[in-house]
């Protein structure tokens, strides 16, 4: 009986053993890699040929269009779709750091490598899918460079200023990067940003041969990187999304219209402590002290297409102004009119940065991969719902968000409904139940050889 003693010592030590251990080489979820293209307008396929975009058409999932948030910039836009929060939740509310009371502005790419701009309380994706045990890489990508609670991306490369955004032996290269990534290093998720087509947009506009060509590039972009996938062995185990920011408008100029200028309006000298314009649809101006209401009296009816209002007034469908980064006064635009300061410089051809409602501002989504239906065509939905889409695919149990996966989890193979963090616990009763299976040849074993070696000692005695 000292036999089935020990066996009865050793039960709850394997089982034990049995819950905690998975089993080897086998995961419940895929590889994800995101790719934006900057300003990548919904219809900008539609008068090019792309024959690799619309083999992606018949091969995985295409949205009729993505509406982005307000306001429609790229450093606001990024943040939403990898957080999944509205922009006044997560307080990335523009493309350049400022401070009203030191009077500084930083631009774009400077703003990148400032963790104070973007580390508010609100968890980025990549953060959180750390967290939770996956290796996560952002690539150029608006917020990957900084540190969210002291804790940054695993791995990060942050544009420099001197960086080819329309190289494309470049772009080819920063996929085969992407691809040992995931092959070779067993990254998780990795996020792919680009440039274009919004330089070629801004400089040209949007309705120019200029874009139609750059277009045609990014295609043959999307191409390659189905080649890599296939030659990188990862066509059954990495789900791809392609999406953008915003969308793009041609800017109206005089003769044709009667431009924005705000000195035009208001005595600067008088009345302007700090403004934030001259940068597409969007503006933001604060007074000098006491003269708060002269100047939102001398703004609020300058000019037709310009909407003025004060901070706590502003209209609350946009989810943008309830933040304490959000100026006093707050103005957007018709599309097509940008807001200028001191004088028009006429830099940009197209810009962004209007009414997340009007279609030059809608964008795109295409999604392929083993966990995609093919030829399935989605309705359109705001970008805010990617978050969780992406938290389903990777297993990862998603932060506090603003999106929904009832919306998106039609265009899964597997749509059964199941909350992103499912895959996870699938997992965990999985290896138990492979565990326990292990554990029970192992007692059988043991019971025989305890049999046995009973048997034995009684012919013994």
């Amino acid at each position: 009986m000292t036999g089935l003693r020990s066996l009865a010592l050793l039960l709850p030590l394997l089982l034990g053993w049995a819950s905690g251990h998975p089993a080897p080489g086998r995961r419940s979820f895929h590889k994800l890699l995101l790719i934006s293209f900057d300003g990548f307008r919904w219809d900008y396929d539609q008068d090019v040929d792309t024959p690799n975009m619309d083999r992606l058409v018949k091969e995985g999932v295409k949205a009729k269009y993505l509406s982005p948030p307000f306001v429609t910039m790229t450093s606001p836009s990024h943040f939403t779709t990898i957080s999944g929060r509205w922009v006044e939740e997560h307080g990335v509310i523009h493309n350049m750091l400022y401070n009203s009371d030191k009077g500084w502005k930083y631009d774009f790419k400077a703003t990148q490598n400032k963790t104070e701009w973007w580390d508010n309380g609100v968890l980025p994706l990549w953060i959180t899918a750390q967290r939770q045990g996956r290796k996560t890489a952002s690539f150029h990508y608006p917020g990957g460079g900084a540190k969210y609670d002291g804790e940054p991306v695993q791995r990060s490369l942050v544009e420099s200023y001197s960086h080819p955004d329309s190289n494309e032996t470049e772009w080819r290269e920063n996929i085969d990067i992407v691809m040992d990534w995931f092959k070779k290093e067993d990254f998780d998720f990795v996020t792919l940003y680009y440039g274009e087509p919004d330089n070629v947009g801004h400089r040209f506009g949007p309705e120019t041969e200029n874009r139609r060509v750059m277009i045609q590039q990014i295609d043959r972009t999307i191409g390659y990187l189905r080649e890599a996938i296939e030659r990188h062995g990862l066509t059954e185990h990495l789900n791809v999304i392609i999406t953008s920011d915003h969308g793009m408008t041609t800017i109206k100029m005089k003769p044709e219209v009667t431009e924005i200028l705000l000195t035009n309006y208001v005595k600067y000298r008088d009345l302007v402590k700090f403004d934030l314009v001259d940068y597409g649809g969007l503006g933001m101006i604060e007074a000098k002290p006491g003269q708060e209401e002269n100047l939102y009296q001398a703004l609020k009816n300058a000019h037709p297409s310009l909407h003025v209002y004060k901070k706590e007034e502003f209209p609350k469908h946009f989810h943008y102004a309830n933040h304490k980064r959000a100026l006093p006064i707050l103005m957007y635009t018709d599309p097509g009119y940008n807001i200028n300061g001191r004088l028009i410089l006429h830099i940009n051809k197209g810009d962004h940065g209007f009414d997340n409602s009007v279609m030059d501002m809608k964008t795109i989504f295409r999604a392929f991969g083993p966990d995609f239906k093919k030829d399935y065509l989605a309705e359109p939905f705001d970008s805010i719902h990617i978050y969780p889409l992406m938290c389903k695919l990777l297993g990862v149990t998603p932060e506090p968000h603003n999106g929904s996966l009832a919306v998106t989890e039609g265009m899964l193979r597997d749509s059964s409904g199941q909350n992103p963090g499912s895959a996870t616990a699938s997992k965990t009763m999985h290896n138990v139940v492979i565990g326990l299976g292990t554990v029970t040849a192992v007692l059988f074993v043991l019971f025989i050889a305890a049999v046995t070696y009973t048997a034995i000692q009684r012919k013994k005695t």
